[in-house]
């Protein structure tokens, strides 16, 4: 009998946990029709109520009132929408200036970009080591046209979880907006936006064992932003487009089911690999040592290439990453370990491993002995250095 496949990738995706997939059924099949208002026909009241459920389950998990919750089809179009909604609705009012830091996921650097182009200027906090915001040069980088502040609630290779309260009780003292990429914290990290000063938020399901194509923006009552996407007057009239209704009871189902038991487990099972990798020498772990996301553990070896180690891995049954999910085909190393100030070497040799629902112990070890055996292997026939 062969071994069991050993996914290690849960930050580019998870597997749908079969309870949401039951859950998800009946709006596939039975109650297929789009969501209709009050003087609609009874199966569209039908996907009406589920969505009505859904949004309240997720606005409650945050602490949010249901109108400030918007469904998107993932984390790219959330961020998306907060930042070119935000430059959309003050940047002939207000001002040009925008802020965020080097490691962000690519939804937020590309919209940056792409607002540059448009005349829009972005500056770049900077970071420690470990990735985490330097408070001090956030105040200094604020200027009277600055409008919104992008600074993610945990990076998504390398885990560092950032101080939104402080970064929150910063933007709002000085009048500008804040968006938060959440996507790898919510469900994970505890947030209440009733405590936290942020005013808009990114969400997704495809990493908490809900489906694929499914996320949301939360959008504090007040906070201007233009509709990004034209169409219908869906969501409140803040996003066109059929809702996906089976994938947003999906999405519900999926947050329901989590769980602190559940991320105290996913914690253990990332020490307990941190603490295997660390006796490989010339191992060293990227990010914040405690301030992490509980699922993620990332490390670069030196004297190796990350896809060689992917790749091995993957012969025998290992799923890893060597860095975004996003980037992962790409032979540059990745941006967040430079962002952070790591040289080449350190960025190609970084890899991630994050945990999920699905994932044993018996897991951390296979995958333990077979990295040691792998970073053996590929030190033995490499032509750099060896200490």
């Amino acid at each position: 009998m062969t071994d069991r496949f050993v996914y290690l990738d849960n930050a580019a995706a998870t597997r749908t946990d079969e309870r949401v997939v039951q859950a998800m059924l009946p709006y596939m099949t039975d109650k297929y029709a789009v969501a209709t208002s009050q003087f609609g026909y009874s199966l569209g009241l039908e996907s009406k109520v589920a969505l009505d459920r859904a949004r309240d389950t997720l606005a409650n998990s945050l602490g949010a009132s249901p109108d400030e919750f918007v469904f998107t089809s993932g984390d790219a179009e959330s961020s998306n929408m907060a930042i070119k909604g935000v430059a959309a609705a003050l940047g002939e009012k207000k001002g040009r200036h925008l802020i965020t830091t080097a490691i962000e996921d690519f939804p937020v650097l590309y919209s940056m970009r792409a607002l540059e182009r448009q005349g829009f200027t972005v500056d770049q906090v900077r970071l420690d080591e470990q990735g985490t915001v330097d408070l001090d040069h956030l105040a200094s980088l604020i200027r009277p046209d600055t409008i919104l502040v992008s600074i993610q609630a945990a990076n998504q290779e390398i885990g560092t979880l950032q101080d939104l309260d402080a970064i929150g009780a910063l933007t709002r003292e000085r009048g500008v907006l804040l968006h938060s990429d959440a996507t790898h914290t919510f469900g994970r990290v505890p947030l209440d936006v009733q405590q936290t000063p942020v005013d808009l938020l990114t969400v997704s399901s495809h990493v908490l064992h809900g489906p694929k194509g499914v996320g949301g923006l939360y959008i504090r009552e007040g906070t201007p932003l233009v509709k990004w996407m034209d169409g219908g007057f869906q969501e409140n009239n803040r996003r066109g487009g059929t809702e996906n209704i089976p994938g947003i009871v999906g999405f519900a189902a999926a947050v329901a089911l989590l769980t602190p038991e559940e991320n105290e487990r996913l914690r253990s099972l990332r020490d307990r690999l941190t603490a295997r990798l660390l006796e490989i020498p010339q191992s060293r772990v990227n990010g914040h040592p405690t301030r992490r996301t509980p699922q993620n553990c990332n490390v670069s070896f030196r004297y190796v290439e990350g896809e060689s180690v992917l790749l091995h891995l993957d012969m025998r049954g290992i799923a890893v990453s060597t860095g975004s999910a996003c980037f992962s085909r790409s032979l540059e190393g990745s941006h967040v370990i430079l962002g952070i100030g790591g040289d080449h070497e350190r960025a190609h040799g970084s890899i991630r491993f994050t945990f999920g629902r699905y994932n044993e112990e018996s897991d951390v070890d296979r995958a333990a002995d077979a990295l040691a055996d792998v970073i053996g292997r590929l030190r033995a026939i490499s032509p750099l250095g060896k200490e």
